[in-house]
């Protein structure tokens, strides 16, 4: 990670404690679903959720009832390029929308059962509410076209900001998380990110984003180029791909994941812009990569791409392009399923049911 600064050092160390999936509690999860009333594997990736679960959480059934996604909002400063079809002033009424429980991810956490966390960490206006998590680190990152999203320094704050929130909303009795974001110009600096990462062409990984037409794509195209060339972002430094062409709210979510792992808690990963701070933070640490649950593939056409280069496989694929998390949200219903699956059925012995 290059030379290191006081926060990196302490960001080091965090991801020194993340544990390693147990394989033994993995194993045990198996062997209970294979004594279960159905077909070997019949259930498919609610089985692997089960096993999954179990590894990260050292626990054969845990008790995840208590959840919550965690929404990072922050600005970008590459909407001056014209690269979205909305206004950046989007972000701060959006946040607002979240905080009065309006926004699709308020509706979809209320069925789920699920707390939403707001959090500014970038965004450029002052804002006030009551339920809104200030960690404002910036009024929004930089035009990556022009310069540097942030400093180095800023990135791994921001990492910080998110580990920190995470270690909060534990020690309050979270037990699964998802990642989410608001950020008008966010799928532009998440497609800078996955080019460099991945080494996708930026025509792999430049989407419609919030919906602009075929000239407006050409545009973010090439506004990726311009930024990945005036930066020279390295490759094999995750935290300078990200302080260079990022996000601030992608630092954020980067720390929110690793934050999940070093709790020993499973992270749901939504959308395109959740899946480059995922890919970050498997950069960064792939000790992570264990807690991290791959929710849906979204419209983006560089997300498949993206989950492939972590290692991720998405639960469902519903079309969905709106972000904020909720994708991850609804695949809560999914996790829950897994292990009430795992709890409530019988086994062959217990039912008197004759095994194949």
């Amino acid at each position: 990670m290059g030379e290191q600064s006081a926060v990196e050092q302490r960001l080091i160390a965090v991801l020194d404690s993340i544990k390693p999936f147990d394989e033994e509690k993995a194993v045990e999860a198996d062997l209970h679903s294979d004594s279960l009333t159905k077909p070997p594997g019949s259930l498919g990736k609610l089985e692997a959720i089960a096993r999954q679960l179990a590894g990260i959480t050292g626990e054969l059934w845990p008790d995840l009832s208590r959840k919550a996604v965690i929404v990072m909002a922050g600005d970008h400063g590459v909407c001056e390029e014209g690269v979205s079809a909305f206004p950046q002033a989007v972000t701060p009424q959006m946040v607002i929308n979240f905080l009065n429980g309006g926004a699709a991810v308020n509706v979809l956490a209320r069925q789920a059962g699920a707390e939403v966390v707001c959090v500014d960490i970038g965004v450029n206006a002052d804002l006030e509410h009551e339920q809104l998590v200030s960690r404002k680190l910036l009024y929004g990152s930089a035009n990556i076209a022009k310069g540097p999203a942030m400093p180095r320094e800023t990135a791994a704050q921001a990492i910080m900001v998110g580990i920190d929130l995470v270690i909060e909303q534990f020690e309050k009795g979270i037990r699964l998380f998802a990642t989410g974001e608001m950020g008008i110009g966010n799928t532009t600096a998440s497609a800078a990110l996955a080019t460099v990462l991945t080494g996708l062409a930026p025509e792999q990984s430049v989407g419609r984003g919030t919906g602009i037409n075929d000239a407006g794509w050409l545009k973010k195209v090439e506004v990726v180029k311009r930024s990945i060339a005036m930066n020279e972002p390295s490759a094999d430094d995750p935290l300078d791909v990200l302080a260079k062409v990022g996000g601030i709210e992608i630092a954020g979510l980067v720390g929110v994941i690793i934050g999940a792992a070093a709790c020993g808690c499973p992270v749901v990963i939504d959308g395109y812009i959740s899946s480059a701070a995922a890919l970050v933070a498997a950069r960064l640490a792939p000790q992570t990569k264990p807690y991290m649950i791959a929710s849906h593939l979204s419209e983006e056409q560089g997300h498949a791409k993206l989950l492939e280069a972590i290692g991720l496989s998405a639960m469902i694929k519903l079309e969905m392009r709106v972000g904020e998390g909720t994708g991850a949200v609804l695949c809560f219903h999914f996790i829950d399923a897994a292990l009430r699956l795992m709890t409530e059925m019988a086994t062959f012995d217990s039912a008197g049911v004759s095994k194949g």
